[in-house]
């Protein structure tokens, strides 16, 4: 081997070496970089980012249980920067956490001071070094509501549906005995007939129920006159009102107008009036009166009946619930229709207020998001003028 060649490979060797010891350096300096990050409270590059960016409840934990960085919607279940965790469940996964690398569990999260605020969450906490933990939330909540308001909607309708169902039975085989008696056959079939009646009544209230709780938002959308709404309901209703001798009334203002599906709330508003007329004196007034301010619309029902306990104002808008179980049967009333007028009006954005005192009445008051009139449509306006004209222009010719 001749000298260039030496001197070639130890050229080779020193850069070699070099690049060895440069490489060295690099990943010393790193180390050390991260292990000062870590001793001085910094956390790891990038997650705070990640965090931002997350639509769950998520949250750094340092390893004595203290909330570091959290995403935005944290918040909701009760997640801020440097407070500690606030549960002895959530303590126990990060010792979990700590011992195993990562840990799921399912518990109840308190959100709030006040009873029942609640919720069911699945958390798993997850190491990022020996110091931090990642911890994500998910709020089972609504989905644990749900599949409650499934159980108890299938428990009820079975049992409703079993009156009806029942009844009509023994109708039919008492007028199956009665076959030589006219008189009580044509009086087990005039009850026959008004059971089939509250089935169908009662499946259509069902069905109609179902439809609102399953639909994720309204489908037939626009601008529903409140006069119109108002007007449809006191009509639909106004032969229950003569029969009952209770006299409708309604009054308040003009012209206003919501955003919705205009056939909902007429029934909204027409199962108000026909509770109210059901639960009446004859020679008494049901009175339907709207207003409005700035961000809403008020249609308030006020009755002159027999009023609801505070016991039962809690539960009046519960599937199937009855305040007065002996008036219900008399007037063939389902249970159902307080809860389809509060599911419409929250599929419109909007709320349901209940005032009343035994004897003396009761008012119930829909609450919509105001909308602008909408600005009639120069097309629409010149349509009939020019039909009209061409009208006009046959007369003349002819």
């Amino acid at each position: 081997m001749d000298s260039t060649q030496l001197v070639l490979l130890a050229l080779l060797l020193g850069a070699l070496i070099g690049g060895g010891i440069t490489l060295l350096i690099v990943w010393a300096v790193r180390v050390r970089e991260r292990l000062m990050r870590e001793h001085s409270g910094a956390l790891p590059e990038g997650v705070t980012a990640v965090l931002d960016a997350m639509d769950e409840a998520a949250a750094v934990v340092d390893a004595s249980g203290t909330v570091v960085e959290v995403s935005r919607p944290a918040g909701v279940l009760g997640f801020h920067a440097g407070t500690p965790l606030a549960t002895s469940g959530l303590r126990d996964l990060l010792k979990t956490a700590r011992a195993a690398g990562t840990a799921v569990e399912s518990m109840r999260l308190r959100t709030g001071s006040l009873k029942g605020q609640e919720r069911l969450i699945s958390a798993r906490m997850s190491r990022i070094t020996e110091r931090w933990y990642l911890l994500i939330a998910r709020d089972l909540s609504e989905r644990e509501r749900l599949e409650q308001m499934r159980h108890d909607f299938v428990a009820n309708t079975s049992h409703e549906l079993k009156t009806p169902v029942g009844a009509i039975t023994l109708l039919a085989e008492a007028i199956d005995f009665a076959a030589d008696e006219p008189d009580e056959v044509r009086r087990f079939a005039a009850r026959l007939t008004a059971e089939a009646e509250r089935l169908g009544q009662l499946t259509s209230r069902i069905m109609h129920l179902s439809r609102l709780q399953a639909a994720e938002e309204l489908t037939d959308i626009g601008d529903v006159a409140i006069d119109e709404v108002v007007t449809a309901a006191v009509e639909s209703n106004a032969v229950q009102a003569d029969s009952a001798g209770v006299e409708l009334v309604r009054g308040g203002d003009r012209g206003l107008y919501v955003r919705g599906d205009a056939q909902i709330l007429i029934e909204a508003v027409g199962n108000l009036i026909a509770n109210a007329i059901a639960y009446s004196p004859r020679a008494s007034r049901v009175g339907v009166g709207v207003r409005a301010d700035d961000e809403a619309v008020e249609i308030a029902v006020t009755d002159q009946g027999i009023g609801i306990s505070e016991a039962d104002q809690e539960r009046i808008f519960e599937r199937f619930y009855r305040a007065d179980q002996a008036r219900s049967r008399r007037t063939g009333g389902t249970g159902l229709g307080l809860a389809i007028v509060k599911h419409a009006v929250s599929r419109h954005g909007g709320e349901i207020r209940l005032w009343s005192q035994p004897e003396r009445g009761s008012t119930f008051t829909i609450r919509l998001p105001r909308s602008e009139a909408p600005v009639p449509d120069p097309e629409a306006r010149q349509a009939p003028v020019a039909r009209k004209a061409g009208r006009s222009l046959k007369k003349e010719k002819a």
